[in-house]
């Protein structure tokens, strides 16, 4: 059992930092009322964690390379919890909406070093059963948000949904420190500034353009237009150095593109158009944050069942097999979900979220331990912090596109008016006022969710696609990222 401790300390980071993209949405009401402030405005409460998580992850794995993957993901520990506490003490918004952003930063410490840490602390079968247990914990995460922060907002108040992290973090600091060990580059480059720099402006750019949405306003094309030009310059300054940030020789590795591209699908159509699920759970069929986070709890255990199980087949089975097969059963499980109607409720969602979890369930363990497979082992917080990534902006992609056409499904069957007021979560105000318009409210969601679903079904069809045309692992793939020799590396254990 001690040989598990390490991965136990990777997956507590792991859980928190998931946990906290989507526990604080269903408190916001709270928080508005007791801050005195709007609802609009505590929305940055959730963009700017997913802001600064999305845009610094790649940065921090490049320094944890350099400087110890163990020392970053402490750090990262500590700063998560210290920020939690802020988040749970705010006295305004303001140090709120601040606290949060730091704990992006903790989150993207955390995020960009747990599978470069899993893959230097287990070899051969117990990697790929650590990387299925990362996997359903990954899964599990991605539902528990909801339900934990209804509950905990619900019987404890919503500074609970951030104080809840401070024993976790203890738990996992003192794990970390006495079973995780150390592992970086033995010949470590110097830090690569400009690519920080540029990489960290496009990532924060897009996200943010991505969450604000509004295509044809002048903020988001100039968003765009900086995205773009920092793209650009990072790209001409990687190519120069010879010590980047990001080696753009490993793009130039099509299975490794092929994966991170697939990360992002995966995250995209897996799980955004959950966001716009829960909206017609609350306001138009009148289900409690709590019993929304219920709902979709199918889809997380099929997820951690599925993960745990494929990691233990994942060193027998070709990994392309498991994740394009994944992605296509994703797919399934979004199409099964487009079936929404006037008269439905949501019972009607459950068979296509259970399809769902299981294809997520096969294809993130082995996608990720593939990603990281494929590169030197040196480059392990470069991979992984790439892979994470490329995840985090698929997410806000999802968001963007999914919650684009759930609008436009609105105002195909609502109108512009009353569908500005639906996608708002404005459905029960509106019904109390006008119960007549209870039938086309609810076709206006059926509209608006089917069009989502069937596209989020399409990214995961591209995704099953690019990994079986693209993706070849080399037979001795699983040396890839094996250790140096503990003296090389200067590898220590509780030190």
């Amino acid at each position: 059992m001690r040989k598990w401790w390490p991965l136990v300390a990777v997956c507590a980071g792991t859980f928190m930092l998931l946990v906290d993209v989507t526990i604080v949405n269903v408190a916001l009401p709270d928080m508005a009322r007791q801050l005195h402030t709007t609802f609009s405005d505590l929305q940055w409460v959730i963009d700017l964690y997913a802001l600064t998580l999305g845009a610094l992850v790649l940065t921090v794995g490049s320094i944890a390379d350099r400087i110890g993957r163990r020392k970053v993901y402490l750090a990262g520990l500590v700063l998560f919890a210290a920020s939690s506490l802020t988040c749970g003490i705010a006295p305004n918004v303001s140090v709120l909406i601040a606290a949060r952003g730091v704990q992006g930063l903790g989150g993207a410490a955390m995020f960009a070093t747990t599978m470069a840490l899993i893959s230097s602390s287990y070899q051969g079968r117990d990697r790929g059963i650590a990387f299925g247990a990362w996997g359903a914990v990954n899964g599990a995460a991605a539902a528990a948000g909801p339900i934990v922060g209804g509950l905990l907002t619900t019987n404890f108040g919503w500074r609970w949904i951030f104080l809840v992290n401070l024993p976790v973090s203890v738990v996992a600091v003192a794990l970390t420190l006495r079973v995780v060990t150390e592992s970086k580059d033995p010949h470590p480059k110097r830090v690569d500034l400009p690519g920080m720099v540029t990489f960290t402006v496009a990532a924060a750019a897009l996200t943010y353009a991505l969450i604000r949405g509004a295509w044809s306003s002048a903020e988001t094309i100039a968003l765009i237009a900086v995205t773009v030009v920092a793209l650009v310059a990072f790209v001409a300054v990687e190519r120069k150095r010879r010590d980047p940030m990001l080696d753009l020789a490993l793009l130039r590795n099509r299975s490794f593109s092929a994966l991170l591209a697939t990360g992002a699908l995966l995250s995209a159509s897996a799980w955004a158009a959950m966001s716009y699920q829960s909206l017609w759970f609350q306001s138009v069929l009148g289900l409690s944050p709590i019993k929304a986070g219920l709902v979709v709890l199918p889809c997380a255990l099929t997820a951690f069942i599925a993960s745990a199980a494929v990691g233990r087949v994942m060193h027998r089975v070709q990994p392309r097999v498991l994740v394009g097969s994944g992605m296509f059963i994703i797919a399934i499980g979004a199409l099964a979900q487009a079936v929404i109607r006037t008269g439905s409720s949501w019972p009607v969602v459950i068979p296509g979220l259970v399809v769902v979890g299981i294809g997520a369930g096969l294809a993130m363990a082995p996608l990720s331990s593939t990603a990281m497979a494929l590169v030197p082992w040196q480059r392990a917080g470069m991979a992984g912090g790439a892979l994470s990534a490329f995840r985090q902006l698929g997410f806000a992609l999802g968001i963007a596109v999914l919650g684009e056409l759930f609008r436009s499904g609105l105002q195909h069957t609502a109108g512009p008016n009353l569908a500005g007021a639906l996608s708002g979560g404005q459905a029960r105000s509106v019904l109390a006022v006008n119960p007549a318009l209870g039938p086309v409210v609810h076709r206006a969601f059926a509209d608006g969710l089917d069009l989502a679903y069937v596209v989020a079904a399409a990214f995961a069809v591209l995704a099953g696609i690019l990994v079986f045309a693209l993706v070849r692992t080399p037979p001795a793939h699983e040396a890839a990222t094996a250790p140096a020799p503990h003296a090389e590396e200067s590898a220590q254990v509780g030190a």
